[in-house]
Protein backbone atom coordinates (compact mmCIF):
# COMPACT_ATOMS: atom_id res chain seq x y z
CA UNK A 1 0.00 0.00 0.00
CA UNK A 2 1.53 2.94 -1.03
CA UNK A 3 1.52 6.49 1.24
CA UNK A 4 1.55 8.85 -1.71
CA UNK A 5 -2.27 9.93 -0.78
CA UNK A 6 -0.67 11.34 2.55
CA UNK A 7 1.91 13.71 1.36
CA UNK A 8 1.64 16.91 -0.65
CA UNK A 9 2.39 16.89 -4.19
CA UNK A 10 4.74 20.14 -4.88
CA UNK A 11 4.85 19.55 -8.64
CA UNK A 12 1.14 20.31 -8.93
CA UNK A 13 -0.70 23.74 -7.76
CA UNK A 14 -3.54 23.63 -5.33
CA UNK A 15 -5.75 24.42 -8.21
CA UNK A 16 -4.12 21.35 -9.99
CA UNK A 17 -1.82 23.52 -12.64
CA UNK A 18 1.52 22.29 -12.80
CA UNK A 19 4.30 24.79 -12.04
CA UNK A 20 7.33 25.53 -13.89
CA UNK A 21 10.54 27.71 -13.80
CA UNK A 22 11.98 29.49 -16.98
CA UNK A 23 15.36 29.73 -17.21
CA UNK A 24 14.82 33.91 -16.76
CA UNK A 25 13.25 33.17 -14.04
CA UNK A 26 15.64 30.81 -12.41
CA UNK A 27 17.99 33.30 -12.99
CA UNK A 28 16.32 36.43 -11.33
CA UNK A 29 15.77 34.36 -8.69
CA UNK A 30 19.34 33.76 -8.07
CA UNK A 31 20.38 37.12 -8.53
CA UNK A 32 17.77 38.07 -5.97
CA UNK A 33 18.42 35.16 -3.77
CA UNK A 34 22.35 36.79 -4.22
CA UNK A 35 21.73 40.57 -3.55
CA UNK A 36 20.32 39.80 -0.55
CA UNK A 37 23.24 37.39 0.72
CA UNK A 38 25.54 40.28 -0.11
CA UNK A 39 23.47 43.01 1.57
CA UNK A 40 23.16 40.58 4.74
CA UNK A 41 27.18 40.37 4.69
CA UNK A 42 27.35 43.65 3.81
CA UNK A 43 25.37 44.47 6.82
CA UNK A 44 27.11 42.20 8.96
CA UNK A 45 30.55 44.15 7.92
CA UNK A 46 29.05 47.13 9.12
CA UNK A 47 27.92 46.19 12.06
CA UNK A 48 30.70 44.32 13.14
CA UNK A 49 33.83 46.86 12.42
CA UNK A 50 31.04 49.23 14.15
CA UNK A 51 31.45 47.38 17.44
CA UNK A 52 35.10 47.21 17.02
CA UNK A 53 35.63 51.07 16.40
CA UNK A 54 33.43 51.20 19.78
CA UNK A 55 35.76 48.53 20.92
CA UNK A 56 38.99 50.59 20.34
CA UNK A 57 37.45 53.84 21.12
CA UNK A 58 37.12 52.33 24.81
CA UNK A 59 40.15 50.72 24.91
CA UNK A 60 41.69 53.93 24.12
CA UNK A 61 39.91 56.38 26.50
CA UNK A 62 40.79 53.47 29.53
CA UNK A 63 44.89 53.85 28.12
CA UNK A 64 44.47 57.69 28.30
CA UNK A 65 42.87 57.60 31.63
CA UNK A 66 45.00 54.99 33.17
CA UNK A 67 48.09 57.30 31.28
CA UNK A 68 47.19 60.21 32.91
CA UNK A 69 46.38 58.80 36.56
CA UNK A 70 50.04 57.22 35.99
CA UNK A 71 51.61 60.67 35.00
CA UNK A 72 49.23 62.13 38.26
CA UNK A 73 50.98 59.32 40.47
CA UNK A 74 54.68 60.03 39.39
CA UNK A 75 54.07 63.83 39.99
CA UNK A 76 53.19 63.64 42.88
CA UNK A 77 55.92 60.66 43.82
CA UNK A 78 58.95 62.90 42.26
CA UNK A 79 57.23 66.42 44.20
CA UNK A 80 57.58 63.96 47.45
CA UNK A 81 60.63 63.23 46.70
CA UNK A 82 61.72 66.71 45.93
CA UNK A 83 60.30 67.96 48.80
CA UNK A 84 62.80 67.61 51.91
CA UNK A 85 65.53 68.18 49.43
CA UNK A 86 64.18 71.97 48.79
CA UNK A 87 63.42 72.35 52.56
CA UNK A 88 67.05 71.36 53.21
CA UNK A 89 68.54 74.13 50.36
CA UNK A 90 66.15 76.39 51.66
CA UNK A 91 67.24 75.73 55.62
CA UNK A 92 71.09 75.10 55.20
CA UNK A 93 72.04 76.38 51.71
CA UNK A 94 70.42 79.28 51.46
CA UNK A 95 71.20 81.17 54.51
CA UNK A 96 75.17 80.69 53.40
CA UNK A 97 74.50 82.18 50.60
CA UNK A 98 72.66 84.80 51.84
CA UNK A 99 76.02 85.34 54.01
CA UNK A 100 78.24 85.60 51.43
CA UNK A 101 76.07 87.96 49.14
CA UNK A 102 75.51 89.88 51.46
CA UNK A 103 78.55 92.36 50.84
CA UNK A 104 78.24 92.11 46.84
CA UNK A 105 74.86 92.72 47.43
CA UNK A 106 75.62 96.07 49.48
CA UNK A 107 78.10 96.64 46.70
CA UNK A 108 76.19 97.23 44.62
CA UNK A 109 73.49 99.08 46.02
CA UNK A 110 76.20 101.34 46.84
CA UNK A 111 77.30 102.04 43.26
CA UNK A 112 73.37 102.34 42.30
CA UNK A 113 73.07 104.91 44.58
CA UNK A 114 76.01 106.80 43.74
CA UNK A 115 75.14 106.53 40.41
CA UNK A 116 71.86 108.33 41.06
CA UNK A 117 72.89 110.44 43.97
CA UNK A 118 76.34 111.17 43.04
CA UNK A 119 79.33 110.98 45.59
CA UNK A 120 77.90 111.76 49.28
CA UNK A 121 78.13 110.14 52.77
CA UNK A 122 76.24 106.74 53.38
CA UNK A 123 75.47 105.72 56.64
CA UNK A 124 75.62 101.87 57.06
CA UNK A 125 73.86 100.38 60.02
CA UNK A 126 73.69 96.90 60.56
CA UNK A 127 73.68 93.69 63.35
CA UNK A 128 76.83 93.04 65.34
CA UNK A 129 77.74 89.65 63.40
CA UNK A 130 78.02 91.49 59.90
CA UNK A 131 80.52 93.84 61.10
CA UNK A 132 83.46 91.50 60.28
CA UNK A 133 82.24 90.97 56.73
CA UNK A 134 81.23 94.77 56.29
CA UNK A 135 85.10 95.86 58.06
CA UNK A 136 86.74 95.79 54.26
CA UNK A 137 83.79 97.97 52.70
CA UNK A 138 85.84 100.93 52.40
CA UNK A 139 88.07 99.32 50.78
CA UNK A 140 85.80 97.38 47.89
CA UNK A 141 84.00 101.17 47.56
CA UNK A 142 86.84 103.58 47.62
CA UNK A 143 84.87 106.05 46.19
CA UNK A 144 82.00 106.57 48.66
CA UNK A 145 82.49 107.73 51.99
CA UNK A 146 81.41 105.35 54.34
CA UNK A 147 80.35 105.41 57.84
CA UNK A 148 79.71 102.12 59.43
CA UNK A 149 77.40 101.35 62.81
CA UNK A 150 76.50 98.98 64.93
CA UNK A 151 72.23 98.66 65.12
CA UNK A 152 71.79 96.47 67.89
CA UNK A 153 67.75 96.24 66.87
CA UNK A 154 68.72 94.54 63.43
CA UNK A 155 69.28 90.53 62.63
CA UNK A 156 71.43 89.46 60.64
CA UNK A 157 71.44 89.77 56.71
CA UNK A 158 69.38 93.44 57.94
CA UNK A 159 71.13 96.61 56.77
CA UNK A 160 69.76 100.09 56.38
CA UNK A 161 71.25 102.77 54.67
CA UNK A 162 71.46 106.15 55.38
CA UNK A 163 71.92 108.95 52.52
CA UNK A 164 70.42 112.42 52.21
CA UNK A 165 67.38 112.39 54.23
CA UNK A 166 66.79 108.59 52.92
CA UNK A 167 66.57 105.51 54.30
CA UNK A 168 67.12 102.03 52.13
CA UNK A 169 66.99 98.87 52.87
CA UNK A 170 69.03 95.50 52.29
CA UNK A 171 66.94 93.07 54.38
CA UNK A 172 68.37 89.23 53.13
CA UNK A 173 66.22 87.61 56.00
CA UNK A 174 63.37 88.64 54.14
CA UNK A 175 64.42 87.86 51.22
CA UNK A 176 65.07 84.19 52.54
CA UNK A 177 61.88 84.32 54.02
CA UNK A 178 59.81 84.96 50.99
CA UNK A 179 61.59 81.84 49.27
CA UNK A 180 60.68 79.90 52.29
CA UNK A 181 57.32 80.59 51.71
CA UNK A 182 56.80 80.30 48.09
CA UNK A 183 58.39 76.70 48.60
CA UNK A 184 55.68 75.78 51.17
CA UNK A 185 53.23 77.29 49.12
CA UNK A 186 54.48 75.34 46.13
CA UNK A 187 54.30 72.02 47.60
CA UNK A 188 51.24 72.99 49.21
CA UNK A 189 49.40 73.91 45.78
CA UNK A 190 51.02 70.62 44.67
CA UNK A 191 49.53 68.70 46.99
CA UNK A 192 45.98 69.70 46.62
CA UNK A 193 46.24 69.25 42.61
CA UNK A 194 47.15 65.80 43.04
CA UNK A 195 44.94 64.95 45.92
Amino acid sequence: MSITHLLEDFGVTRRGTSLSITDVSLEEERLEAFEKGYQAGWDDSVKSQGEESRRIAADLGQNLQDLSFTYEEAYAAVMQAVHPLLEQMVSAVLPRLARDSLVPRLVETLHDIAREQGHQKIAIAAAEADMPALAHLTEAVPEIDIELGVDDTLASGQIYLRFDGREQAIDMQEVLEGIEQAVSGFFENSRKATA
